[in-house]
C-alpha cells in the first residue's frame, strides 16, 4: 500500500469500455513523514477522495479486485482517505 496526496484529476472522454464511469485521480506518493516520495501515479477512486486529501492506495491485482473485476485495465486504486498518520521519530 502507498500513502499519497491527491494533487489532481484526470478526464478522458475516450477510453477503454471497461473504464467507463470510473473517476481518476493524480496521486503524489508520500514518505512516512508526509514528504514527497517518488513519481506521481493515476489511480481510480470509488470512495470520493478529492484534491488535497491524503489517501491510501493499492496497486496491481488488489486494485483490480476493489473494482470487482479481474480483467479491468487498472493498476492503482484509492481504498481509503487517511485522517492521520503517526510515525515514531528517529
Amino acid at each position: 500500500m502507498i500513502i499519497g496526496k491527491v494533487i489532481g484529476n484526470v478526464w478522458a472522454t475516450r477510453k477503454e469500455e471497461a473504464l467507463r464511469g470510473l473517476k481518476f485521480l493524480v496521486i503524489q506518493p508520500l514518505d512516512r513523514y508526509e514528504k514527497t516520495a517518488g513519481s506521481t501515479l493515476v489511480a481510480t477512486d470509488m470512495i470520493g477522495a478529492g484534491i488535497g486529501e491524503t489517501v491510501l492506495v493499492v496497486q496491481g491485482s488488489s486494485a483490480r479486485r476493489i473494482q470487482g473485476k479481474e480483467d479491468i485495465p487498472v493498476d492503482a486504486a484509492v481504498v481509503g482517505i487517511i485522517d492521520s498518520v503517526e510515525v515514531e521519530s528517529e
